[in-house]
């Protein structure tokens, strides 16, 4: 799968076209940041390729995880964002289903997210 390394100094229209194109190729893209601008450049990028796709019918998903890579051998975490067309979601995807109930007092909200065994597994936090 191909992936896009987005930094703080990133154009967000730029990445989402990219992105957009990949999409609209395979279904899917990784998109891989390390920091708190690139991360907002990043989100930035992303809600403008959804509005490049939604008018074709495509969807969005963004399903993020952490990942430990190495930048000039220095150790670094990288948060990994697997966009994927809501409806051709690749097999073996990680799925998190979330409810949203209301806690025992009636009045506070309360979310309870259950994620998938593989999910958990594969990406602790």
């Amino acid at each position: 799968m191909e992936v896009l390394k987005v930094s703080s100094k990133s154009n967000p229209n730029s990445c989402a076209g990219a992105m957009a194109g990949v999409i609209r190729q395979s279904g899917a893209v990784e998109v891989q940041v390390v920091g708190a601008g690139a991360l907002n450049q990043a989100i930035k990028a992303i809600a403008i390729a959804r509005g490049y796709l939604t008018p074709s019918g495509v969807d969005l998903v963004c399903v993020p995880t952490f990942k430990d890579i190495v930048i000039d051998g220095e150790s670094r975490t990288a948060i990994r964002m697997l966009i994927e067309d809501r409806d051709r979601r690749l097999p073996g995807s990680a799925t998190v289903e979330a409810h949203l109930t209301t806690s025992r007092d009636g009045d506070t909200p309360a979310a309870a997210v259950r994620a998938s065994p593989a999910t958990a597994a594969d990406h602790p936090l």
